[in-house]
């Protein structure tokens, strides 16, 4: 019987799509390496993770999922033993399969109706009814090697075709003889298989009776290589001997031994593979799992996340009452030895919350791996030819802001496909390469990261840019002529526009920058332009690491308490108001040479009682290329906050990222610096500010 619970369908959905976001990987690793002579290893890969899925789909009971799989297992065992070629077409199908795969276990995760069922039948049946076309073997290489029978019946059906297929390559085949200490033999066999896949291949590893040693247990090595044997005994190390492999004709199959082996036993001597002799007592066998790693559900963090908050808040709690008891006298020991725990408390915290982080924090290449197949699948589907340069895949981010990257990056890229990159005719008329080039790139920049999508195309036409706008009515021609680069290109983000003449199966419906700029808003983030006509286009996102848990600079206005993120935080200022000048309606101030652009907080959220006092503090906050000034009453302080969701109320008002508890029923409104900078540098900022944020007073 299928165990449905919750624990069983989490762990079910955590390792399938794990080993789904493998085999994607892999399969884009073999696309790359080419179809002439794929890596057997990278082959052995794809097989593992497509006979993983079959198992892991059947026993959880989602037969779709373990047909598709099933089909895909064929193909790659007739693959990797030879049995048939692994076309182009047939690659093409297989890179449908991770999507595919995705899909279902979204059902399956969801509850929901398995609407995937036609789709995953239909890739099946392409994959059964493929015709592949069947390897062509002469005669049967192996004949032609002096292979005792003893060697030729423990060998796989694999291993036989890796030593067929090395001797239709012309590669030497060479036995290496070695022996190791009981205590590390597989260890040291690793490290060995290792150093000679730098050279070469290791077609069989077979153990060998010729230990003369009780304290060890010998091996002998079937390897193919192309290397001279001296490149060879470099990396097989001095304890190892090494003999080239005879053929039945007479012919040496690879360069001769320039000295005899220290070892004489011919390979005909080999018993049959059976377990290694048992180790001593002392080191008996152990039930201990090879991993380290844990699979941990991110909702689990979340609630980790929360507890730590309230930490926090024992902890500023236990500050205010030393404070209190050395105002009003108290017992000077007791004072100090409530200091000393406060500060053992806060040194702790600050470890929970890291380890908390740490484990929150994923790697990019999880949505760049995927994002990897859709350029190759969009590419071909418009008839364009797109090199996909990726970097920066190891940059680490919170995990929840990786899965809602996904659907920004794949609009982006996928406009750089449809519009961006011209078709190769049109390319090499201009003298460009056939190819356009689609870059995805990721760097960490302090508190920040930063995710780069640019192409090679011809760039955006700012006078369409103009034409639409006028034509949808969100300017007269007059206020567009008068718009700068940045304002023009901007307008690609206002909801249903679109500058394309025809609508396509890609875009050209409005529908997509509008969502793209939501969701990086909705993220802390902001996203700039930069595009050259016939040069080409680059967008640039900037997200804090995590929202999760962060410092934050605690400030007032008009009576009311907001939270600042530290990590957008550049410098503070104390301004009179005689500094303040005006530039196009616009209030900015003057920051070591530089026209700072100022707004006051009061006015953004329309708080009742702003005021424009004589003397006022500006919090200089930045993120990307951005700067602003934003103008404060009074400076409170600054904590450690965890930065919780905003009900469905509040939820959407322009600034605010989310709420915190500072304490003593003190609750206190987020603010979202990327939302604030650029509503007030594009000169939005009280149009699209929304209804007035209410805040706790402080």
């Amino acid at each position: 019987m299928v165990d449905r619970t919750d624990k069983a369908l989490t762990e079910f959905v955590s390792e399938a799509q794990e080993t789904i976001d493998l085999l994607g990987r892999d399969l884009m690793r073999l696309d790359r390496s080419g179809l002439d002579e794929p890596d057997p290893d990278l082959l052995n890969a794809v097989f593992r993770a497509a006979h993983s899925l079959k198992g892991i789909s059947s026993m959880f009971g989602v037969e779709r999922m373990a047909r598709l799989a099933h089909a895909l297992e064929d193909v790659l065992d007739d693959a990797r033993l030879g049995r048939r070629t692994l076309e182009r077409g047939a690659l093409d199908l297989l890179l449908e399969a991770p999507e595919v795969f995705s899909r279902i276990i979204a059902e399956e995760a969801a509850g929901a109706a398995p609407r995937t069922t036609d789709a995953a039948d239909r890739l099946t049946d392409r994959l059964r009814a493929r015709e592949r076309a069947p390897a062509v073997v002469a005669g049967d290489p192996l004949e032609t090697l002096a292979l005792a029978p003893a060697v030729r019946a423990v060998l796989t059906e694999y291993e036989e075709h890796r030593l067929r297929t090395s001797v239709q390559r012309g590669l030497a085949l060479w036995r290496i003889k070695i022996a190791f200490d009981l205590g590390a033999f597989d260890r040291e066999l690793s490290a060995l298989n290792a150093r000679l896949k730098r050279v070469g291949e290791v077609v069989s590893t077979l153990p060998s009776s010729d230990a003369r040693d009780p304290q060890t247990i010998a091996f002998e090595l079937l390897f193919a290589s192309r290397e001279p044997a001296d490149a060879i005994r470099h990396e097989a190390g001095a304890g190892a001997g090494l003999e080239p492999v005879a053929r039945r004709d007479g012919a040496d199959a690879g360069p001769a031994s320039d000295a005899r082996p220290h070892w004489a036993a011919s390979v005909g001597g080999l018993s049959p593979v059976s377990p290694a002799p048992e180790a001593p007592a002392d080191e008996g066998a152990s039930l201990r799992s090879a991993s380290q790693a844990v699979r941990v559900d991110i909702r689990k963090l979340d609630r980790l996340m929360n507890v730590v908050g309230e930490l926090v808040l024992v902890k500023s709690t236990l500050l205010s009452l030393a404070e209190r008891h050395k105002a009003e006298g108290g017992d000077p020991a007791l004072g100090a030895e409530l200091q000393r725990a406060n500060r053992a408390l806060e040194r702790r915290l600050e470890e929970l919350q890291a380890g908390i982080l740490e484990v929150r924090m994923v790697p990019l290449e999880q949505v760049f791996d995927k994002l990897a197949r859709m350029v190759r699948k969009i590419a071909r589907e418009v008839g364009k030819e797109v090199d996909f340069e990726v970097t920066g895949g190891d940059v680490e981010l919170d995990k929840l802001i990786v899965e809602d990257l996904s659907d920004p990056l794949m609009h982006l890229i996928r406009n750089a496909i449809d519009h961006g990159v011209e078709p190769p005719d049109v390319r090499e008329r201009a003298g460009k390469r056939r190819a356009g080039t689609v870059r995805l790139a990721a760097s960490q920049k302090g508190n920040h990261v930063s995710i780069v999508v640019e192409d090679d195309g011809g760039g955006m036409d700012e006078d369409r840019i103009r034409e639409v706008a006028v034509q949808r009515g969100l300017a007269t021609a007059d206020a567009v002529r008068e718009l700068s680069r940045r304002e023009v290109t901007n307008l690609i983000f206002v909801p249903g526009f679109s500058t394309a003449r025809q609508v396509t199966n890609l875009s050209g419906r409005g529908v997509g920058m509008d969502v793209v700029k939501n969701n990086i808003a909705a993220l802390s983030g902001i996203i700039e332009i930069q595009t050259e006509r016939g040069r080409g286009t680059r967008f640039e996102i900037t997200l804090p690491v995590t929202l999760a848990i962060v410092r934050a600079l605690i400030v007032a206005v008009a009576g009311r308490t907001y939270a600042v993120p530290l990590n957008s935080v550049l410098e503070i200022l104390e301004v009179r108001a005689s500094e303040v000048r005006t530039l196009s309606t616009r209030e900015v101030i003057s920051l070591r040479g530089s026209t700072l652009p100022l707004v006051r907080l009061g006015r953004f959220f329309a708080l009742p009682g702003a005021r424009t006092p004589d003397a006022f503090f500006v919090v200089v906050v930045g993120l990307a290329q951005e700067r602003l000034g934003v103008a404060v009453d009074e400076l409170v302080g600054q904590q450690d906050i965890v930065v919780k969701p905003l009900g469905p109320v509040l939820h959407g008002i322009r600034g605010i990222a989310g709420a915190t508890d500072l304490g003593n029923r003190r609750t206190v409104l987020v603010l979202d610096v990327g939302a604030i900078i650029e509503d007030v540098v594009e000169g939005d900022g009280l149009r699209d500010a929304g209804p007035a944020a209410p805040a706790a007073r402080a």
